[in-house]
């Protein structure tokens, strides 16, 4: 009789399409993770997956026609579709477009996903072979990751409808999310970009319970969070935080260089009026005086948010009081976008449609101001040492970014000619040169 074990057959493969925000790569991550672990292979490209993950992404109307095209490019090549995401809690209309889709699901349906994979193709399980990383499978470049601390919000912002897709805020205790944060950086990871709907309202859920981290009580709040990620001795970058009163405790962290002193606040607008139709805080002033107070403490602090032009209602005048507060805020780093309606948003019934053409002339001076303020603060970089964290290598030189540069949405740091580092290494850098979003410089040298 044979005592040799029976030889699996060949590994399943599945192939995944992944849109919309880093909160949802995340979402990407864990599922790939799970089926990684039970053994199914990751195809590159969609002629080698034996079915393929769409995890969409629908926000915006914009979003949602991206989601749609993704899914029907899938279809066509490779002809296995299973839908997650945003927009998959709008099953019916997925259906309408592309009824050949083999299972739909909503956003953070991580069983619901993994059993639609089971169901299309089966799993081979090879119990002798260890097939994840302690850290997971990450969509992400290895010296970097994204940490995603809760999901959902507990806001109610009239244009967006993120809580009625991913539902109110749900914390992640903070035992699971320390842990995660220790085996990334164990495997290496040199940046942590803290991320959620609302990063700043951690553990307002949980009511700030406490967990065990080797012995000892943390409790589950955003400033105690922070205290602890500062201990892996990697960058700690913080997004999506709302400018309130407890964030002063944070800004401390950053003064003494324990996490990078890099602040994402989605301010969305200046107007009083304008935030009101929005359902946001609308005490701007005062949101100056925090923002003047916060870099007297830390004088490097970096600041990025958003904003939304051609909001309904929004008049010439409460543009130009936008354009007066970015003038005297002279945030780093600003994006902007056009308003569009989003299916089931309240603002849609707002009065004020604001026209296409307005809407486009607006966008432009918002982007002609803030990008006389960026070139303004990039000058005054030139002549200074940052650590700058290398991303990619080629024979013209290196690619990074200092502690003010988010990866996808912030400016690079360019190293023409320094071809002897590798992607993840933190080196030193004069700076030499500036444009209006981008710098170039040469790693130091010791003599």
């Amino acid at each position: 009789m044979s005592t040799s074990l029976p030889k699996a057959g060949p590994a399943p493969k599945v192939g995944i399409v992944s849109l919309g925000c880093p909160k949802a790569l995340v979402d990407s991550e864990r599922i790939l993770t799970r089926l990684r672990a039970e053994g199914y292979e990751i195809s590159p490209s969609y002629a080698g997956a034996d079915a393929v993950i769409v995890n969409t992404c629908g926000f915006l109307d914009s979003a949602k026609k991206e989601s749609l095209d993704a899914i029907g490019e899938a279809l066509k090549e490779n002809g296995r579709v299973i839908v997650t995401g945003c927009m998959g809690g709008d099953a019916d209309a997925i259906r309408a477009a592309h009824p050949g889709v083999l299972a739909v699901t909503g956003p953070h349906q991580y069983e619901a996903v993994v059993g639609a994979v089971h169901e299309a193709v089966p799993p081979v399980h090879d119990p002798f072979v260890d097939l994840v990383p302690p850290e997971g499978l990450r969509l992400t470049p290895r010296h970097y990751a994204y940490l995603k601390i809760s999901e959902g919000c507990n806001n109610r912002c009239s244009f967006c409808i993120i809580p009625g897709l991913r539902g109110d805020l749900v914390s992640r205790p903070v035992s699971s999310v320390l842990r995660e944060a220790e085996r990334l950086a164990v495997a290496g990871v040199k940046e942590l970009l803290v991320i959620s709907q609302d990063t700043s309202a951690y553990g307002v859920d949980l009511k700030y319970a406490e967990g065990d981290w080797y012995g000892r009580k943390v409790r589950a709040r955003f400033a105690d969070l922070c205290r602890e990620l500062a201990e892996f001795d990697v960058w700690v970058r913080l997004h999506y935080v709302y400018p309130y009163p407890h964030v002063d405790e944070v800004i401390g962290l950053m003064a003494e260089g324990r996490i990078l002193p890099y602040l994402d606040i989605p301010f969305q607008h200046a107007s009083p009026t304008v935030l009101k139709a929005m359902r946001r805080p609308a005490a701007q002033d005062k949101t100056l005086d925090r923002l003047q107070r916060w870099r007297r403490e830390c004088p490097p602090l970096a600041l990025r948010s958003t904003f939304i032009v051609g909001f309904p209602g929004e008049t010439e005048e409460e543009f130009q009081v936008l354009l007066d507060w970015l003038k005297e805020a002279q945030l780093d780093r600003v994006g902007c976008f056009k308003y569009e309606p989003v299916e089931g948003a309240a603002a849609n019934a707002l009065p004020g449609a604001v026209p296409e053409e307005v809407k486009q002339e607006r966008w432009e001076r918002f982007m002609e101001t803030q990008k006389a303020i960026s070139a303004a603060r990039l000058k005054e970089k030139v002549g200074y040492t940052l650590g700058v964290l290398i991303d990619e290598v080629d024979e013209d030189g290196a690619i990074g970014r200092s502690y003010a540069d988010a990866p996808e949405i912030d400016g690079s740091v360019f190293l023409n000619g320094e071809t002897g580092v590798k992607p993840g290494d933190l080196v030193d850098v004069v700076i030499e040169n500036s444009d209006e979003y981008d710098l170039w410089g040469s790693i130091e040298r010791v003599e």
